[in-house]
């Protein structure tokens, strides 16, 4: 176990990303000056030191990188329009993700509903990591001459969920649940066992699971992004630790794993190459490991703005300007620009009122502080132009208590080749309704990790009458990768809730595409199960398990594949399972 001995989960720390080369954790320690340090991969670390040593929070204090970003969860007869109950129709297909792990990265699970349980009563989960259990934290080794420190939060294997299961007080062994029932949702849509009770079968009825419930996001975090009370938001550096922890899960029962991560951000440059989307690409490297992550739910909301501007290279002359509308619930919000380097952008700004800030002038690693002379509105300009893991000019933008109306933000060419620039406000929940540009343009709207290369990216359409959901979020990723991979079922989805009432398990529905990365989960599990029988450790990699859906996706022959809406086309897995005759 790390020598750390501090509560890291706690609000008086506070947490970092810290991309390293292969050093041993005594090194980073001496680096670092910290001995709380969890291992994410061979790439990254998180770091964890008192929040009073670390305020004021800033990029330039701190780096845009280091800063854990905040996710929100991506949702406002599904298995039929998917091709899943056909694939059941035939016992010589012999697939129900029988022997593969379906991993939930969420906000838990009600372990004690019955279809999450065999049909002797024992749990179906192999492994569970309540990142909001008190405790000292908990140690896996893997395949590697170290161990593997999760300095915060308790494991609860399959033995203590049984024991539970058995007790008259199950909460007394573990005292986990799902409070929100997103979580509960989207495992009983990739994973729930037939109950005919409940008149429900999941996408992957005999696979088993692997679950971490993540701990909300810390307040100092909430206060820096500007998060409103009562909105649910979750850190990446927890979600990147989560992804550590099912990976060591699989290797631990060596079996395969199918990763399914319901949340999303518009943080970032959405080009994938982000510490969660380095992560999860990462995981190309290992045999039967496979990651689906949701398009999101922007494009209808009016977060994303495309620019051009024309001046010439080492100068700026004419600027475009941007008319962005503030309602009047929000408190603040952080908006980005991001652009291909190494062009490079500077802003300034008219306020409803009139009032005008003229261009701020580049200055690297340092923010400009502007406090409005007649509202009482700050504005915080930060600019980066080196990144470290990408090659992208960012403007940061914060505007902190803003007046409502329509505000200007003038975007200057400084030194610009295309033109072509990206602004991008937060995603929903995260700033109001009310707030978005007037001029708003719905595609490049994939939220991160779903714009990352590896995770198969799933968009939403109504499996009802056939449409695209409204707010599913377009393609392409900024720097033109096809994203989404496919589309799914998730509009009005039948599927597991949660009840305060011991013994009841309603059906509810769901709306959103991380209901359809939920199905498209499933359909990965059954794929790992048919092609490699029990006790047969698969060699098959993610790569030819998303052409396998590709090659088996419905396709409307009036449109163009691949598309920003549908990308390859709608999921149908009985289709795939056809496909692998040729």
């Amino acid at each position: 176990m790390s020598d750390c001995t501090a509560n890291v989960a706690s609000q008086d720390y506070a947490d970092f990303i810290y991309r390293h080369s292969s050093a041993s954790l005594d090194e980073l320690a001496d680096t670092l000056g910290t001995s709380c340090i969890s291992y994410v991969n061979e790439s990254y670390v998180i770091y964890h030191i008192p929040l009073k040593d670390a305020l004021p929070l800033s990029i330039p204090n701190h780096s845009y990188e280091s800063i854990p970003a905040l996710f929100g969860l991506m949702d406002t007869t599904s298995m039929e329009a998917s091709g899943i109950l056909s694939t059941f129709r035939q016992p010589a297909l012999g697939s129900n993700g029988e022997g593969v792990i379906v991993g939930l990265i969420d906000t838990g699970i009600d372990y004690q509903n019955p279809l999450f349980r065999n049909l002797d009563g024992t749990t179906r989960i192999l492994g569970m990591w309540d990142q909001t259990a008190e405790g000292e934290g908990f140690e896996l080794t893997g395949n590697r001459p170290f161990l593997f420190p999760f300095l915060y939060g308790k494991e609860y294997t399959d033995r203590d969920i049984d024991d539970a299961l058995k007790s008259d007080a199950p909460f007394s062994i573990v005292p986990s649940t799902d409070t929100n029932g997103h979580g509960t949702f989207l495992a009983g849509i990739a994973a729930g066992r037939f109950e005919a009770s409940m008149n429900f079968v999941g996408a992957a009825p005999a696979c088993s699971l692997g679950i971490v419930k993540l701990k909300p996001a810390k307040e100092y975090l909430r206060r820096y992004y500007m998060i409103p009370d009562g909105v649910d938001a979750y850190q990446s550096n927890d979600i990147m630790m989560g992804i550590t922890y099912l990976m060591l899960l699989a290797r631990r029962h060596r079996m395969p794993l199918v990763i399914c991560l319901g949340l999303g951000t518009n943080h970032g440059g959405h080009n994938g190459a982000s510490p969660v989307g380095e992560v999860l690409n990462s995981l190309r490297s290992y045999l039967a490991v496979a990651a689906v992550c949701p398009a999101g739910n922007e494009a209808g909301l009016r977060h994303h703005y495309l620019g051009q501007v024309n001046g010439p290279v080492g100068g700026y002359s004419d600027y475009d300007e941007v008319e962005l509308r503030v309602g009047e619930d929000d408190n603040g919000f952080a908006v980005e620009l991001w652009a291909n380097s190494p062009e490079i952008y500077t802003v300034g700004f008219v306020s409803p009122t009139g009032e005008t800030i003229q261009r701020i002038p580049l200055s690297l690693n340092n923010e400009t502080v502007i406090t409005l002379s007649i509202e009482p509105t700050t504005i915080v300009v930060s600019y980066a132009t080196a990144l470290g893991f990408q090659s992208s000019y960012l403007a940061s933008i914060r505007f902190i208590s803003p007046i409502p109306g329509i505000w200007r933000i003038r975007v200057y060419p400084t030194i610009t080749f295309t033109g072509m620039y990206h602004m991008w406000l937060p995603i929903e929940g995260f700033v109001s309704a009310d707030t978005y540009f007037l001029q708003a343009n719905p595609y490049t709207t994939i939220v991160a990790p779903g714009n990352a290369d590896f995770p198969i990216t799933v968009s939403t359409y109504n499996h009802m009458d056939g449409s695209l959901f409204i707010h599913s979020s377009r393609g392409y990723t900024r720097d033109g990768a096809i994203k989404p991979d496919l589309t799914a079922p998730g509009v009005d989805v039948y599927g597991p809730g949660i009840s305060p009432v011991a013994g009841e398990y309603p059906m509810i529905r769901m709306t959103g595409s991380s209901v359809a990365a939920a199905h498209v989960t499933g359909a990965v599990a059954n794929i790992y199960s048919k092609q490699y029988p029990a006790g047969i450790y698969p060699s098959i990699g993610s790569d030819l398990v998303k052409a396998t859906l590709i090659r088996g996706a419905n396709r409307n022959p009036n449109y163009t594949y691949p598309n920003r809406e549908w990308g390859y086309g709608t999921l149908d897995l009985y289709d795939s399972f056809l496909s692998l005759r040729e």
